[in-house]
Order: structure tokens, then C-alpha cells, then sequence
């Protein structure tokens, strides 16, 4: 039976957080592989195939971001970042790096299983059939019929707004960076346009959030983008 539990790769350089990843991680059942630098850790993705991949950035040989870089030309599996990294810069570079969520140490191990969880489900889901109707709360999405329903009731959005959601969508309960963002729903030369950002979202929020001042699931990342939250109902 272990050898069907999800194998997870850590890239840590310091054998002390190692050593504590694999004990914790291991309690929850997790089959557990270990690099020590980048190198290794690319190898080791190419060699075993992990099911999610723990990344430090601060490697002894090369820079996380490199690491991302190179495992993204050939490889999806999911990266989630845990560094002592906390600036908004290095956030934004490893998520626009093709990383898919970020924690800065310290951090809590709670948060860290509940990461892991959504990312490994995100890799279940984009494997089986794409569902038609997306569904968080009382928020529903026919993407086949492009129709929005809140507690039942139709939503009308603009064609932005509905890119805007249905992007988030695609992407949910992970963060999504400013510039992903802008490249998906208005072009690459939007890049730099941040004020289209907060004028959309704070529509969208108008529109399904209760109180759009104190969102659900339209969550800002502050300094990095946005991020969709699914109900954990």
C-alpha cells in the first residue's frame, strides 16, 4: 500500500530541516525522496518522477529560480517554495518561474500538509475528465454555457470580468501572480498595468461577494496577485 502513497521530493540544503520534513511528511504517509542541491534535485525530479516537489531557493550551487526554470521546460509536477525568502520580489519571480505556491520559513507544518493537499488534488483533477461546472460555496460556473450563478441566481459579467474569473478558476486555490494575470486576460503588453487589475477585481467582488470589502473566496495576495479559494464545504 505505501508504494501507492504520493512520492514527495524535498531540495533542501540544510539537513536539519530535512531530517524534520521527512519525519513530519512521513507521519501523513508520504513517500519521501531528498536532494541537497539543485542539480540534484533536477536530477532526482527526471530520475523518480515525484508527485510535488518542496523547493528551498537558497541552494548552495544554483538559484531556486533556475531550479524551477529547468524542471518547467520538461516537467508539471507541481513546486511548492519554502524559504526564508519573504520579499514580494522573490515571490512573484518563483511563482512567474512556474512554481505553484510559496511559504517563507518559518513556517507552520499545518499550512505546509494543507498546501500540499490542494496541489496534489490539482494534479488529480487536471489528470481525470475537466469538469464543466466549477462550483466553490454558493458560487457556480457553466464554463460550457458561460453562465454565473450566486445562490442560484444568474450573474451578469463583462466579457473581462468573466476571463478575469474564469483564469482564476483555472487556477484555484493557487496564487496567481499581477503579471500572469494581465498577460492571460489582457495581452502580453499589459504586463505593467496593475490599476486594470484592482478595477476588475474590485467589480467581480461587487458582484459575488457578499461583502466585497471582506472576501470569501476573491482573495488578494498582498504585493503578489490573487488567489481563488475553494469552499471546504
Amino acid at each position: 500500500m505505501a508504494a501507492t502513497q504520493p512520492l514527495l521530493l524535498v531540495v533542501e540544503d540544510d539537513p536539519k530541516l530535512r531530517r524534520y520534513l521527512q519525519i513530519s511528511l512521513g507521519q501523513e504517509g508520504y513517500r519521501l525522496a531528498e536532494a541537497a542541491t539543485g542539480e540534484e534535485g533536477i536530477a532526482q525530479v527526471a530520475a523518480h518522477n515525484p508527485d510535488l516537489v518542496v523547493l528551498d531557493l537558497g541552494l548552495p550551487d544554483l538559484d531556486g529560480g533556475e531550479v524551477i526554470r529547468r524542471i518547467r521546460e520538461w516537467s508539471e509536477t507541481p513546486i511548492i517554495i519554502l524559504s526564508a525568502r519573504d520579499q514580494e520580489r522573490d515571490k512573484v519571480a518563483a511563482l512567474d518561474a512556474g512554481a505553484d505556491d510559496y511559504l517563507t520559513k518559518p513556517f507552520g507544518n499545518a499550512e505546509l500538509l494543507a498546501r500540499i493537499r490542494v496541489a496534489l488534488r490539482h494534479v488529480s483533477k487536471d489528470q481525470g475528465q475537466a469538469e464543466s461546472v466549477f462550483k466553490t460555496g454558493d458560487l457556480e460556473v457553466d464554463l460550457a454555457a458561460r453562465v454565473v450563478k450566486l445562490a442560484g441566481k444568474e450573474i451578469h459579467l463583462t466579457p473581462i470580468e468573466y476571463k478575469l474569473l474564469t483564469t482564476l478558476i483555472t487556477h484555484a486555490d493557487k496564487v496567481v501572480t499581477h503579471g500572469q494575470l494581465l498577460r492571460k486576460v489582457w495581452g502580453p503588453n499589459a504586463e505593467l498595468e496593475n490599476h486594470y487589475l484592482r478595477v476588475y477585481m474590485n467589480q467581480l467582488r461587487k458582484k459575488l461577494e457578499p461583502e466585497p470589502a471582506m472576501p470569501r473566496f476573491l482573495l488578494t495576495e498582498p504585493g503578489v496577485g490573487y488567489r481563488l479559494k475553494l469552499s471546504l464545504q
